[in-house]
Parts: structure tokens; C-alpha cells; sequence
């Protein structure tokens, strides 16, 4: 079984090619359990696995988490499964993914930087604070795409400087609370100057930071732009792994178009031989 290793900004993922392994569906949980392990085996973010498509794409893009479950879909891994897509001969410099959570399409700017159209917006809770512990938080609600892709927006005064075992066990409270149906992964962020955010996401499924979360991203810059507190064109938000560049177009109250622009890193090629891997035939 060949895979990728590559990363978007840090957000690091496996990358298989089920076009050519035809492995069955139910094997992938527990592929992303064990291979995704860090110190165990190769160690990930998440799971993504190419597949073929069925709506007329250059072909589907299924993801999953580090805990096995499925993800709608992951903006950095889009970015770097675009590139694969790219490099592998599925598709040219412009490019169509099916997702679980809809249509996403890439474009490829140089070798390594690749832009993609997020999700859109389907729901936007400007004003939805939480309370945790007897403490009330400002909190945005978004979900991009169908279904979507639930996120918690927190802003977070001298972010950069946060208790790193006090803001994980926020994040751990925010990511369950009850007013959120499917959870939420939380997006902790400070504004660091005109169009310019500090970000950081505690990742449902992963269930802890990861070092970038490309959804997190568009979605902080998504309710930014619709508060007025930034343009919405070219903002930079600089998150553990690098900085990633959102561009939101607003048309009255919502957001029309979402775009991800960033880095990508193929880091290695291989064959998995993990002996602790058990797949069901």
C-alpha cells in the first residue's frame, strides 16, 4: 500500500490512492487510527483517501480525522490533495474535488502554493457566547458547506501568549458544548494589526491544536469580514505552521466566495509495512 506524507502550514496528512489500492470503505476508519498514531507509526493530522468521483469531478476527496472518524472536509488537506491530484496526472492546474461536504475546486499557483474555493457558508451565528465554567465567552458560530463543517470563532486577548494547558482545556469545553449540535472545532484568534490575525484551532477529532486548520482559517476571516473588523481581501492569518491567506467577498450579509490560499509540502513517498495494521479483507 503507497501513501504521501504532506502537510499545509503544519496540518499534517496521509495521502492514499484508492483508484489503485481498491481497499473497501469500512477499512479506512481504522487505517487513519493506526497509521495517523504519532510515535506508534507515521503519525498525521488526518487520513485523506483519493477516490473516483460520482458528480462529475476530477475525483472524491474522503477524509478522515486521527480518531477515525470522518471529516466533512479539511481546507489545508484539500490544498495538498490538489497538488497530489496535480502531480499524479488526475487533473490539470485548475481542478474539481467532490468532498463529503460538496464541490471544492483548486488552483494550482506555483509548485508548492495552492489556492482552493472553501465551502460556502451555510450557517452564521454572529453572536453565540458561550459559558464555561461561570465564565461568558464572545463566541461566532459557522458552518461551511453541506453538511457543514461546525466552527467555534473565539477571540482571545494576547492569544500568542495563552496558558497552552488552560486554552486546550477551553478549547475541550467549547469543542462539546451543548448548544452545538455535531460539536465544533474552536478557533481561538487575535487581531494583530490591519487585515493581519493570530490563529489558533483546537481540532474536533483530533481533539487537540493542530499547528493549522484551513477551514478554521476562512471561517474566522468569514465572520472578521461580516463584523467590519477586517477587508476581507488578502487577510494574513499566521497560525503555529505558517500563514495562510484568506480572500472573503461579501455581498450585503453573507459571504459569497471563500478562498484558501497557502503552502504545501510533499514531505515523503513511500509503502506502509506497519505489522500493527490489520485491514478487514
Amino acid at each position: 500500500m503507497r501513501f504521501w506524507k504532506m502537510n499545509g502550514a503544519g496540518n499534517d496528512f496521509l495521502v492514499l490512492n484508492n483508484l489503485e489500492e481498491h481497499l473497501p470503505a469500512g477499512a479506512f476508519p481504522q487505517l487513519a487510527r493506526t497509521l495517523c498514531q504519532r510515535h506508534l507509526s507515521i503519525g498525521a493530522d488526518g487520513l485523506m483517501v483519493v477516490d473516483a468521483p460520482t458528480q462529475g469531478g476530477d475525483y472524491k476527496m474522503l477524509f478522515f480525522n486521527s480518531d477515525g472518524s470522518m471529516g466533512e472536509m479539511c481546507g489545508n488537506g484539500a490544498r495538498c490533495i490538489c497538488r497530489y491530484g496535480y502531480e499524479n496526472g488526475l487533473a490539470g492546474e485548475r481542478q474539481t474535488v467532490e468532498t463529503t461536504a460538496g464541490i471544492v475546486t483548486g488552483l494550482r499557483i506555483d509548485q508548492r502554493s495552492y489556492r482552493i474555493r472553501l465551502n460556502d457558508p451555510t450557517t452564521v451565528h454572529l453572536d453565540c457566547p458561550v459559558e464555561v465554567d461561570g465564565v461568558r465567552y464572545p463566541c461566532a458560530y459557522v458552518e461551511l458547506g453541506s453538511p457543514g463543517i461546525p466552527h467555534a470563532v473565539v477571540p482571545y486577548h494576547d492569544l500568542k501568549h495563552a496558558d497552552e494547558g488552560e486554552l486546550r482545556e477551553l478549547g475541550r469545553k467549547i469543542r462539546h458544548y451543548s448548544a452545538f449540535p455535531k460539536g465544533a472545532n474552536v478557533n481561538f484568534y487575535e487581531l494583530t494589526g490591519e487585515d493581519a490575525v493570530f490563529e489558533r484551532t483546537f481540532e474536533r477529532g483530533v481533539e487537540d491544536f493542530t499547528y493549522a486548520c484551513g477551514t478554521g482559517t476562512g471561517s474566522v476571516v468569514a465572520v472578521l469580514t461580516l463584523q467590519g473588523k477586517v477587508s476581507g481581501q488578502g487577510v494574513r492569518v499566521d497560525m503555529t505552521g505558517g500563514t495562510l491567506v484568506i480572500d472573503a467577498e461579501r455581498v450585503h450579509s453573507h459571504i459569497a466566495n471563500l478562498y484558501l490560499t497557502g503552502p504545501t509540502n510533499i514531505v515523503c513517498k513511500g509503502e506502509v509495512t506497519d505489522e500493527d495494521l490489520c485491514l478487514a479483507k
